[in-house]
């Protein structure tokens, strides 16, 4: 099963050009997609309802779109009829197979004065897979403050773990005559993390290495795919500046994929895509097997 992350920074590419024909073909293939900074009335995109133009180029991929927010946008009586124009900006999940549930998880956040700080979230989707239901949540976190990040890892961790207490998106339907959903244990959390290996943010995350054991798998404790597959992972980078393609000291790694330690084994793969130009973020890909 193959999945990818994408950032696509609402359309926009390292040439500054809005191209989503080409975000597309760069995720086409995939089981399953994780897409962040997808948006509706944006004026950085000229409006586009980009999650319309996902579904027309993708007609073939189950969708669900998660804005965290909504903020007008121009909302106005027009011939007599109330135009509602909402900006979102949120994240996307597309599946080959059905998506069996599926809810938005809004991560904690404070209020700026000096830097824009928007609510983020982390779209949830259950989908079948050939080894299970598997939930994948496109994350996005905060990219100002990493003690704002280790909050919303936090948050994170404890709601992907605590599924089975809680139920996801919704449970007790057997009083309609519906199956219930199943709650698995395994999840992937994939998306722009807004931080680099390492970091305090990351060990939040991954958990501090054992002076002898390094990280051993544990349930409370996320594992990084690339760390797992990818013998090259030190060197990954997911970020570009466009103002400084080729200035190593602006380049960063900050999309991931982690997923459940029970999940670890089933990792294949991981892999960046190099060639990919729709946006100022490169997609990640995993392979599980």
């Amino acid at each position: 099963m193959k999945c990818v992350t994408y950032n696509i920074q609402y359309g926009i590419g390292l040439d500054g050009r809005y191209d989503l024909a080409r975000i597309a073909d760069a995720v086409r293939g995939a089981d399953l997609i994780a897409l962040q900074e997808v948006s509706r009335n944006n004026p950085d995109n000229a409006g586009r309802d980009m999650v319309a133009e996902l579904g027309e180029l993708l007609p073939d991929y189950f969708s669900v779109f998660g804005a965290p927010y909504q903020a007008d946008m121009g909302s106005a009586v027009e011939s007599g009829r109330a135009v509602t124009r909402m900006f979102e900006f949120g994240n996307m999940v597309l599946s080959k197979k059905p998506i069996l549930s599926s809810r938005n998880l809004l991560l904690p956040r404070q209020r700026t004065f000096d830097r824009l700080n928007l609510q983020r979230g982390a779209l949830e989707a259950m989908v079948e897979t050939p080894f299970g239901p598997v939930r994948f949540y496109s994350v996005h976190l905060d990219h100002t403050s990493p003690a704002e990040r280790i909050d919303q890892i936090g948050y994170l961790v404890d709601k992907a773990l605590a599924y089975g207490i809680e139920g996801g998106a919704l449970t007790g339907t057997s009083e309609r005559g519906f199956p219930e959903p199943p709650h698995p244990e395994a999840f992937a959390l994939m998306g722009d993390f807004n931080l680099v290996p390492g970091s305090p943010e990351y060990i939040a995350m991954t958990g501090h290495p054992d002076v002898e054991f390094g990280v051993t798998r544990r349930s409370r404790l996320p594992v990084d795919a690339a760390v797992l597959a990818d013998p090259d992972h030190a060197a990954r980078v997911t970020w570009l500046d466009p103002k400084r393609i080729d200035d190593a000291n602006a380049q960063r790694c900050l999309d991931y994929c982690f997923v459940y330690a029970g999940l670890a084994a089933r990792v294949k793969r991981c892999w960046v895509d190099t060639q990919a130009l729709g946006s100022d973020h490169r997609p990640v890909w995993m392979e599980l097997g």
